[in-house]
This record gives structure tokens, C-alpha cells and sequence, in this order.
């Protein structure tokens, strides 16, 4: 569970759900906070991979150049099978190149602010149902029925994704993200010092500890 107290540590972290390296680095995180003795509450921060490649009409369009390649997605399967094998964790799929995570990050963004003591279940619902059951996160039904799991509303949460208001704050929230020069995720950031990828939990250690 996420931290809410006022007193303990902050860790930054900057994800997407769709990006399997944040899923392996959030397993990692977990792996080192069972270590401490006190509580590190995370600050979640949305980043959208799909930005460059989402049409007007919502839709991914593949044929976009991002530069990345066959070679690139091979080797990208090739890390995260090995992160797999490293930090001890199953996985449904090794990418999901046609999730697209905007409504679920709309709407977890609206349970952090709106029920901040149950985001913590909601995100990692949301992480499990695509990487450990292969759902598609960017099924409204999908976040309605994790949100219902997580004794949340799910009438709420069909209007979350829906909430052109909500869509906006989100969207800045994307902005900031790369106005911090936050360019690939997960993206972990502890006073002022950050590690980025799915980094082992000793580095995270180094990172908050300095040890």
C-alpha cells in the first residue's frame, strides 16, 4: 500500500501502464520497500507513451515513425525477459503495442485525487489486469470492473474517462512531465536525483538511502 503519511519519505515516480518496464520497476520498488523499516509513499505522475502516435479521433496509428523498429520491440522483449527472470516476476505478454492506457490513466489520475487512500489497489489492479491477465486496459468495462474490485464507484469511473475537464488537468500533467525533461519511463525521482528504467532495488536503495 502507498504511504499518505505526511511524515515519511517521497519517492516521484513517472509511468505509464502500458510501458512493461514500469510494471517490472514497480515490482522492483515493491521488493525494496519490504527491505525499509519506515514508509516511502509514491507520488504517481502520468507519462504518455502513445502521445505521437494518438489521431484526433483517439485511435493509434501505428504507421507513425517513432523509431522504433522490429530490431528495437526484439530487444525490448529480449530486456524485459531477463528483468522477468531477475526480479522473479510472471508476465501475461512482454509488450502491449495495441493498449492504449490514456483512459485508464484518466481515470486512475481521477481516484489519486479523488479517493487518494484507494489509488494505491486501483494502480496496481490496473497493472496486473494487462500485464499478469492480458485485459485491455483501455476498455471503459475493463476500469470499470477493477474499480468495483478496489471498492471503488464504477459509475464514477465511466464518467472519469469521459471528463473532458479531467482529460485537460491530465494532459498538463503530461506537459509537466516533459517540461522536468522526463523523457522515457519509469522515471524514479528522489530530491532532485533520479534513476530511470526498471532498475534493480539496490540502485533504488542507492537512490533514496545513499548507500
Amino acid at each position: 500500500m502507498v504511504s499518505t503519511s505526511s511524515d515519511s519519505e517521497s519517492l516521484t515516480l513517472y509511468a505509464d501502464y502500458v510501458c512493461p518496464f514500469c510494471y517490472l520497476g514497480k515490482r522492483s520498488l515493491e521488493q525494496y520497500r519490504e527491505t525499509r523499516d519506515e514508509p516511502l509513499a509514491i507520488d504517481w505522475h502520468p507519462f504518455d507513451l502513445r502521445r505521437g502516435k494518438r489521431g484526433p479521433d483517439g485511435s493509434i496509428d501505428h504507421d507513425v515513425d517513432d523509431g522504433k523498429d522490429d530490431a528495437y520491440f526484439e530487444q525490448a522483449k529480449e530486456n524485459v525477459r531477463r528483468l522477468q527472470d531477475e526480479y522473479g516476476v510472471d508476465m501475461a505478454q512482454e509488450i502491449a503495442i495495441e493498449v492504449d492506457s490514456l483512459q485508464a490513466q484518466q481515470a486512475s489520475w481521477y481516484v489519486k485525487n479523488t479517493y487518494p487512500d484507494r489509488w494505491a489497489d486501483f494502480d496496481a489492479a490496473i497493472y496486473d489486469a494487462l500485464w499478469q491477465d492480458g485485459r485491455d486496459i483501455g476498455d471503459v468495462e475493463v476500469l470499470s470492473e477493477l474499480a468495483e474490485d478496489a471498492g471503488l464507484p464504477a459509475d464514477e469511473i465511466r464518467d472519469a474517462v469521459d471528463d473532458d475537464g479531467l482529460r485537460a488537468e491530465l494532459e498538463d500533467r503530461f506537459d509537466a512531465a516533459r517540461q522536468q525533461r522526463i523523457t522515457g519511463v519509469p522515471t524514479f525521482v528522489f530530491e532532485g536525483h533520479a534513476a530511470r528504467g526498471a532498475v534493480p532495488p539496490a540502485q533504488l536503495e542507492r537512490l533514496i538511502e545513499g548507500t
